[in-house]
């Protein structure tokens, strides 16, 4: 099949928040914008049922500020396509070229803000259990544990998030990490004062166990090394993130698997930026998430601009 070949001033790789704030700001601009998303708008920030900490926002749902921003990208003209997955790319070229399974796209700038994935339970057991009680969305899934025993793993805001979230479907709900709770007080203490919950620390999951769908988790408990079985109808696990890098690591010199770029999101490959959790950097959240994708967008007209003056300079 001959693929249908399109220039576009400015592809985006991502919808998460930095990838749809350039793209509002791109739009705004008047350009040719694309955006390309593998996997589920909005990324992780999607799934996050209470967000408390973004500016002009007393409480809002993921989706819901998700939606906002997809919307306004659109108004001005930016195009969101989430079914056609990217193949390769090629950034060091003039212009850049993303191949996707039904179009090779021609850029003059690419923006990676292609965020990151949830980790998968390391134990050989868990795609036997995989959406059989094994599960890594608790807004997509929880509502199927109504009166039910939920377990949920990891000691991150995400996992105390999900255990708060979790706790109106519960019947018993227990929190498990092998190490001491890293999420921020405020959640830790709305989980702590819950009748429901019952926090396991020093814990890990070694095994699951059920017929037809996970039954059981067997547990080691790190402080006696003792171990015993706890009977749950399902286990949600937030145990950290992984970047979604693998397409660049030919290209881009990767550190911990994130792309190096600075504050003005450059990389080292003339008008390619990096944006969101995927740049290296201390600070991730959903702010810097939205000054990343600023700051792509509005550095990328002045090197488009710059190309048409016929600049080369990064």
């Amino acid at each position: 099949m001959t693929k249908k070949r399109e220039h576009k001033n400015i592809v985006i790789i991502g919808a998460g928040m930095a990838g749809l704030t350039a793209a509002l700001y791109a739009g705004r601009m008047n350009f040719s914008v694309l955006v390309l998303e593998n996997g589920i708008i909005g990324g992780q920030i999607a799934n996050a049922t209470g967000i408390e900490n973004y500016p002009g926002f007393e409480k809002v749902a993921g989706s819901e500020l998700i939606a906002t921003l997809q919307k306004q990208a659109e108004n001005f003209g930016a195009v969101i396509d989430e079914f056609d997955s990217i193949q390769k790319v090629t950034l060091d070229a003039t212009p850049k070229i993303i191949e996707t399974d039904e179009h090779i796209y021609e850029a003059d700038v690419v923006i990676i803000a292609s965020g990151m994935t949830r980790r998968k339970l390391p134990l050989p057991e868990e795609p036997r259990y995989a959406n059989k009680g094994v599960h890594y969305c608790e807004l997509c899934d929880g509502h199927m544990y109504q009166g039910k025993i939920i377990a949920v793993m990891g000691g991150g805001n995400a996992a105390v998030d999900a255990a708060n979230f979790l706790t109106k479907y519960a019947q018993k709900l227990y929190l498990i990490n092998r190490s001491p709770l890293r999420a921020d007080e405020v959640s830790q203490q709305r989980l702590r004062e819950n009748e429901k919950v019952e926090v396991m620390l020093n814990m890990e999951i070694k095994g699951l166990s059920g017929q037809d769908r996970l039954e059981s988790i067997e547990l080691w408990d790190k402080n006696n090394g003792q171990k015993y079985s706890l009977a749950v109808d399902g286990l949600f696990v937030n145990i950290g993130v992984d970047p979604n890098t693998e397409l660049f690591e030919t290209e881009l010199r990767l550190n911990g698997g994130r792309i190096p770029a600075g504050e003005d999101c450059r990389t080292k490959i003339p008008g390619v930026f990096a944006a969101g959790d995927i740049r290296e950097k201390e600070i991730r959240q959903l702010t810097t998430a939205a000054a990343d994708g600023t700051t792509a967008a509005l550095l990328a007209e002045k090197y488009i601009n710059g190309l048409k003056g016929g600049k080369t300079e990064w």
